[in-house]
Parts: structure tokens; sequence; C-alpha cells
């Protein structure tokens, strides 16, 4: 029966769904994504405003960190008005257009984040294997523009996946999978052909997460094999050492996009609960590291924050 404001293909709203099997439970579950909240916001508007006003941050490394942590407060405030209804206020509901709005900032956002690793990958690579050049190469404009050239291309490509949806009949209920909206969620209650949505899915995938990991792999062969050069142990690990925050980040944003995918692709079988922790994961766990990772891997950055503890205490 459809309700007063439901067309025959498209239902008003769609209801979101907490963990499945949860029953109990839920105010420890809304304090848990509180917590990650909390953390991965302060993080990285500490690291902006650490960037912003220290003269000594202005360099490319740190432009680029800016970039990243810009990116991750975009993934955080996207999935938190949701997430926070669902789990703090037992409010399940989501408009149908909300929820494709929703759906295009999560996968752009995501899409951006693996466009500034890659960023920060060439970032590293110049550093390392052509020091002398490095001022030259990464110029304030340039890095002005490899930012919009990122923006562009997370922009254009997820851009028609909205009307790709919103083009189809929703027949098979209206229950999502999740406290957010994601395409894959929503083409498993949509009938009708969605297979213009799956090529044109997996085309976005392989040609965002695909060639950036390869990219991405590819600079560090060469880093490594320009460290490999070097005669002296101790600037082997200080060069290497300039690396690990990098590193780090993109473990953290790559290895769960593949245990997803190998889960999704050999274990069919496997709870809904495990693909829904593992989607959380995928998309809570890096805003909140990245600042982390950064502050204790990064001597400036643990600089800055001390000199702003300093002065707070002064």
């Amino acid at each position: 029966m459809l309700s007063l404001n439901d067309t025959p293909f498209q239902p008003a709203t769609l209801q979101l769904t907490g963990i499945p099997g949860m029953q109990t439970g839920h105010a420890w579950v809304a304090l848990v994504f509180c917590i990650l909240y909390l953390i991965s916001i302060t993080g990285n508007l500490s690291i902006l405003t650490l960037v912003v006003r220290d003269p000594a941050l202005h360099q490319p490394m740190y432009y680029f960190l800016s970039m990243l942590s810009l990116n991750d407060l975009g993934v955080s405030f996207s999935t938190l008005p949701t997430v926070l209804a669902t789990f703090c206020f037992n409010y399940r509901h989501v408009g149908f257009d909300a929820c494709l709005v929703q759906m295009f900032f999560i996968h752009t956002f995501s899409f951006m984040e693996s466009g500034i690793l890659l960023a920060m990958s060439f970032d590293r690579f110049v550093a390392i294997c052509d020091p002398l050049r490095y001022a030259a190469v990464l110029t304030n404009s340039r890095i002005l523009a490899m930012g919009l050239g990122i923006l562009a291309k997370s922009f254009i490509t997820l851009f028609p996946f909205p009307f790709l949806v919103k083009r189809l009949p929703f027949c098979k209920g209206r229950i999502l999978h999740h406290s957010y909206c994601l395409h894959p969620d929503l083409m498993k209650v949509a009938c009708g052909d969605i297979h213009v949505n799956n090529i044109y899915g997996l085309f976005v995938v392989i040609f965002t997460y695909g060639v950036d990991s390869a990219f991405i792999l590819l600079s560090y062969a060469l880093i490594l094999r320009a460290v490999l050069a070097i005669a002296l142990q101790e600037q082997r690990l200080k060069a290497l050492n300039t690396c690990m925050s990098h590193i780090c980040a993109v473990l953290a944003f790559y290895v769960p996009i593949i245990a997803v995918s190998m889960i999704h692709r050999f274990w069919k079988s496997a709870p809904p609960v495990v693909h829904v922790m593992m989607s959380n994961v995928y998309l809570f766990v890096p805003p909140m590291l990245n600042p982390v990772i950064y502050s204790v891997k990064t001597k400036e950055i643990r600089r800055g924050i001390f000199k702003i503890l300093h002065k707070s205490q002064s």
C-alpha cells in the first residue's frame, strides 16, 4: 500500500538500519560513534588550524595534508546526520531525495580521498627522488591545480549516480542495511534493469581506486629504488621515515576497501552484521586515524601541537 507521498516507482522515505541483530546496546553503539566523530572532527580541524597558523608548515606536504583533513571532515559530516539520528534518537527514516544527496557526497568524498593519497605519494616521490627540484615542481599553483583536478574528477564521475538511481523503480521494500545511504545498498531494493548502474559503478571503482592504487604502488616502487641507491643506512632510514605517515594513511584507507571487496566476493553467506561493520570501518576509521597518524609520526605536527598547548597553559 503506497503512502500519500509515495509514487508507484519511488518511496517518499527510506528506512535506515542500525546494526543487524542488535536489539539492545544501542546506547553503547551511539557512544562509540560519538567518540569516533569527536576524534575525527577535532583532529582534522586541529591539523587544518595548525597548517594555516604556522608558517613553518606552509610547505607542499602539509598543503596536501590539509586537503586530506578537509576531505575527512567532509566524510564525517556526510554520514553524521543519519548515523546520530539512527543511534541517538532512534529516528530511522530519510527522504528519498535526501538519501540520494547523502549517497553522492559520501561516495564523492571517498573517491576524493583516494586521489589525495595519490597526490601525496607524488609529493613523497619528488621529495625523495628529485629533492633539488622539489620546490620548483610542487609550486602553490600546481598544488592548487592538483586539488581542483581531484575535486573535478570525483564530482564528474559521481554526478550521474543520483540520476541513474532516480530512474529506477523501487519495489523490493524500503529498508536499507546501513545507517547511511550507499549506492550498492540502494541497488538491493531497486527493481528493473540495474545493469547500467552496476557497470558504471564498476567503471568508476576501477577508474578511481584501481588507477590511483596502481600509481601509488608505482610511486613507492620508484621511491624504494631511490632509497636503496643511497649509500648510508642512516640516510636510507631517514628517507623512508618521511613516508611512514603516508604509508599508514594509505593502509588505513585501502585495507578496509580490500576487505569489503573480498568478503563480498568470497564470503557471500556472511551475516549482514559483517558487511555493515566492515562498511562502518571503511567510512569511520580513516577520518579518525589520519590526524592521529600524522600527529604521532610527523615531528612538525607534534611540535605545532605542543606549541599551541604551551600557549594555552601560559
